[in-house]
């Protein structure tokens, strides 16, 4: 009886421990996790509708990628992502067959396979100083010679071969100081036009084949100009003049050049607003753009100007696209509510219309930003079109017949912030879709499970399995869990809009372009910056919905005009919003909270004046409480200066305003510029929970972790080492780096890096800080880790003060009180390039910790904080060991299946998030960049739970075949005694 015990034990504890594997299966993949791909705003496009191959529109976009998209359904047949500097500036096709790019300033031009987007050659043009970039390709040659592309960028004009890339020819525009801005091709000659300066407009002739100087003209222009110059026909151009208030118009015929200029108010009555051209490229038209209207304009073969429309409310204009039978067909869109209206004209006969559509979209993607059309042979042989249309909100959509086909949302591409909100709760009555299976679907789905267990699933069982996991899995679901696994991530992207995304799947749940940051006259350059938790409610207000706080700017500069805007996280809908008075240069969430959970705020502007926000008495109230208590940091990377700051008294203005306070400086510190530059600053997290204070040692000692929000970290690089890697030798380079207490401005820690230079990524958390840089002596990365202790508390450690009670455990900590700070630190070779870095987090702080690096490869990798323990030793001793410290070695290991991204890229990658879980041993993570990724990792293994594919209904049978074990093993042994005593 008791090994038949001992044998259903051991059987149970393989069945139990199977299930821990820290290993990920196929079938696995998707459950835990999701990967959304993405190309951001797209600002070139070319549609590729040959009756041989796919159908598909070749794009560039704002996030630097090239990619092809399949024109039936939207889907990505293949895309690059370039570098974060390598901009594409122009884009087009090559002898039917490679898709050519221009970027990095005219500097770099590739040719791409159409079919598979492999790239076929990659040339680097040479030149001398910065200029605007432009890529033409002659369509005139025939399909079988070598495609000439002209390329002028760097203030050079290169020819380059379309077949191999080689540069045919070059010429230097440099020394004639001007600024090209066209290039037109006739039979053998290639045309330059430009302007040297802003009023003399310069045409230069050169021989297609040599590019041998032919002829040159220019001509003084009467007035300076303004914007860009507009090519309407092979030889004539439009200009606004500095006021814009006039337009030029240029004439080149047989080498002379010739201008005509007609005031704007000649041709529309209402001209008092900004006059701009828009960069459509209409034969023998242009379109001028003032205030709503946009006036369609002919240009005749004397260069008058008429006026061929005026239309109101114009989003977007497309440029001209050939039909047969010499037609100019192109398309522009006007607004009217949640509907636009879509014109298709023939350039030639304005009376008609090609196609007039109303198309309903939603209110929510706003207007849209540009246009682009293609034309196809419908069944009855007429001509119809199809648009492709960019909206505010960097959404993609194709529109044709009417409707929309197929829609994109590519603003997730160009995330700037990120925070986390819970779900609402699960109540009584609340609906909740469940699966019924039937004993058929249970037992077929028992079968599909053991199939992968014994891994013998076919392809079509996998997928089978992965259906049935997501289905059972309830992740989906919109109320919270038990586990705090289901949360939604509300991310603020570039365009201004706000969405909610289920960690569950990755849906969308809710979003909003908010009308504070779009496009207006007042607001023209809008920029989302960051968002904020605004209020959250506890468990003794679960009738109250969570709402975050986003922050705008109507331009780059901090001087410019800034909005707030305050959204409900489970609905989407914008409760308020204000356009503020004041700048905002810096913005402090206080850990405080009024009697409706709202968090107290105060927004720094440029003038040195503090707000309090919310407006309220009662927060007012709040803060004269803890008044003395408010402290925060200000840095100066320009001039080399950390400041401290404190709350003085009210603003002294012309108008009393109650919630305004003037600051006063503290403390500073000015670091030498002579040769230390601030390159990166990092601190840690305000919502961070630390488990413990001490740290027991493997002698048995304690030391206590030096623990305070209030701390800063600062890297500082020598002046020449402050650049890219390589811009200076080993012994200009340095980095020094600092540790700081904000509060009183005292220098905890203070180390030099010699020979090594930036870019520094660091990460802070509990006492410890990590960072990465290059050191140039090596020709490697290195990752440091400085760990900082309070020496001060060392008498703690007496057992007879701590049961006598005089022990200051308990006792308030100032950040007044001079600590007796030690460190320890510790250096190690890291192969990878990083990008970003971050470290898990958990509810209680009790799982040990794992940096999330972002390497170049945008890849993110999880490493064990003991990798970068700094007590780590060439031989540690038994005590060490036991402890789990890791002999010492000179370089980190990267572990392939530490890759919490698996074999997949979250290309772009710009950031890392963590949020903790209600499961203490689990950290959510979400990798964002031009594509997303998120997963859930638990760094110390889930010791606290059964994982989600656990088998309940074999343990069950487990134990009743256990127990009838036990009965039978119990009925035979009492059998076996009644026989012994019978004999």
């Amino acid at each position: 009886m008791a090994m038949t015990i001992r044998v259903f034990l051991i059987l149970l504890l393989f069945l139990s421990s199977t299930h821990l594997s820290y290993s990920l299966y196929e079938d696995q993949v998707g459950l835990m996790d999701w990967h959304q791909q993405y190309i951001g705003k797209v600002k070139h496009a070319l549609f590729h509708t040959q009756k041989s191959g796919r159908k598909r529109v070749l794009v560039s976009t704002e996030e630097n990628v090239v990619a092809s998209l399949d024109l039936r359904r939207g889907e990505i047949f293949w895309r690059h992502v370039l570098g974060t500097n390598d901009v594409v500036d122009g884009l087009d096709i090559a002898l039917g067959k490679y898709v050519i790019t221009l970027s990095s300033d005219g500097s770099i031009l590739r040719a791409w396979n159409l079919p598979d987007g492999q790239m076929v050659w990659e040339s680097f043009l040479q030149g001398s100083v910065a200029s605007k970039s432009i890529l033409y390709i002659p369509k005139n040659l025939k399909a079988d010679k070598d495609d000439l592309i002209l390329v002028f960028g760097k203030g050079c004009l290169h020819a380059v071969s379309s077949i191999d890339g080689e540069v045919l020819w070059k010429k230097d525009f440099v020394g004639e100081s001007i600024e090209v801005n066209h290039i037109i091709q006739s039979t053998d000659e290639i045309y330059v036009a430009g302007f040297v300066g802003s009023s003399k407009f310069y045409v230069y002739g050169l021989n297609a084949k040599n590019g041998e100087l032919l002829k040159n003209d220019h001509k003084a222009l009467p007035c300076d100009t303004f914007g860009e110059l507009l090519s309407v026909s092979g030889d004539k151009f439009v200009v606004l003049d500095k006021t814009r208030s006039k337009i030029l118009t240029i004439n080149i015929k047989n080498g002379e050049i010739s201008y005509k200029q007609k005031p704007i108010s000649d041709l529309i009555e209402d001209s008092s607003g900004q006059a701009v051209l828009l960069p459509s490229r209409l034969p023998e038209l242009f379109a001028l753009r003032i205030n709503s209207h946009v006036l369609l304009i002919k240009v005749t073969n004397e260069g008058e100007l008429v006026l061929v429309d005026q239309i109101n409310n114009a989003a977007a204009v497309s440029d001209a696209l050939s039909i047969p039978e010499g037609q100019h067909a192109f398309a522009f869109v006007q607004h009217e509510d949640s509907k636009i209206h879509l014109f298709v004209k023939d350039v030639n006969d304005w009376n008609g219309d090609l196609l007039k559509e109303r198309v309903v979209i939603d209110h929510q993607r706003g207007n849209v930003d540009k246009i682009f059309i293609n034309n196809y042979v419908r069944t009855d042989r007429s001509y119809g079109f199809r648009a492709l249309m960019v909206m505010e909100d960097h959404s993609l959509l194709l529109v044709q017949q009417g409707e929309i086909v197929w829609s994109r949302e590519d603003g997730l591409a160009s995330v700037v912030d990120v925070t986390a909100s819970e779900l609402p709760v699960e109540k009584e009555g609340v609906s909740v879709a469940k699966v019924e299976q039937n004993l058929f679907e249970w037992l077929k789905g028992h079968v599909l499970k053991l199939k992968g267990t014994l891994m013998i699933a076919s392809a079509e069982d996998v997928v089978a399995i992965q259906a049935l996991r997501l289905r059972s899995s309830e992740k989906s679901k919109m109320t919270r869990d038990h586990n705090g696994f289901r949360k939604l991530l509300i991310v603020l992207t570039r365009a201004g809009k706000v969405f909610a995304l289920h960690t569950g799947d990755g849906r969308v749940v809710w979003s909003i372009l908010l009308h504070t940051l779009r496009k207006t006259e007042v607001c023209e350059h809008p920029i989302g910056l960051n968002i904020y938790q605004w209020q959250v409610p506890h468990h003794h207000a679960l009738d109250e919905n969570p709402s975050i706080l986003v922050v705008g700017r109507c331009g780059p500069s901090l001087a410019a005009p800034s909005v707030l805007s305050f959204i409900d996280a489970y609905t989407g809908k914008e409760l308020n919003s204000l356009s503020l008075a004041h700048t905002v240069a810096q913005v402090i969430p206080l850990p405080y909270t009024d009697s409706t959970e709202q968090r107290l705020h105060l927004i720094i502007d440029i003038n040195r004046y503090a707000y309090l926000y919310p407006r309220t008495s009662e927060a007012i109230g709040i803060l004269q409480r803890e008044f003395s208590n408010v402290y925060w940091y200000s840095v100066d990377a320009d001039n080399g200066v950390i400041r401290g700051h404190a709350l003085k008294s009210n603003c002294i203005h012309k108008v009393v305003d109650e919630y305004c306070f003037d600051f006063r400086n503290l403390w500073s510190i000015v670091f030498p510029s002579e040769s230390e530059k601030i390159i990166a600053t990092v601190t840690r997290k305000s919502n961070e929970v630390v488990h413990t204070q001490a740290k027991v040692m493997t002698d048995h000692d304690v030391m206590y972790k030096y623990v305070s929000k209030n701390v800063l970290f600062v890297a500082n690089a020598a002046p020449k080492a402050s650049g890219e890697i390589g811009t200076a030798t080993p012994e200009e380079a340095s980095l020094v780096i600092y540790i700081i207490d904000t509060v009183t401005g005292r220098i905890l820690h203070r180390m030099t890096h010699h020979g090594c230079q930036g870019p520094v990524h660091a990460v802070f958390s509990e006492n410890w800080v990590v960072y990465h840089y290059f050191n140039l002596r090596a020709h490697r990365y290195e990752m440091s880790v400085v760990e900082v202790y309070d020496q001060s508390r060392a008498d703690n450690k007496d057992v007879w003060k701590f049961v006598l009670g005089k022990h200051n455990l308990t006792s308030p900590i100032s950040a007044y009180y001079r600590a007796e700070v030690v460190t320890k630190s510790q250096s190690y070779f890291f192969t990878h390039s990083v990008k970003a870095i971050e470290v898990t987090s958990t509810a209680k702080g009790i799982t040990s910790k794992q940096l999330l690096i972002g390497t170049i490869g945008d890849q993110v990798l999880a490493l064990d904080k003991r990798f970068l323990d700094p007590r780590r030793t060439l031989n540690p001793s038994q005590a060490e060991k036991e402890e789990g410290i890791i002999p010492l070695t000179d370089s980190l290991p990267i572990i392939s299946q530490s890759y919490i991204t698996h074999s997949l890229k979250v290309e772009g990658l710009r950031g890392i998030v963590t949020v903790p879980a209600k499961l203490e041993s689990t950290s959510l993570v979400f990798a964002y960049g031009v594509d997303l990724f998120f997963t859930q990792i638990a760094p110390s293994r889930t010791y606290d739970s059964l994982t989600e594919d656990f088998s309940y209904a074999l343990l069950l049978l487990t134990i009743v075949a256990l127990v009838a074990a036990i009965f039978v093993t119990w009925v035979l042994s009492q059998r076996k005694d009644l026989q012994e005593k019978w004999r």
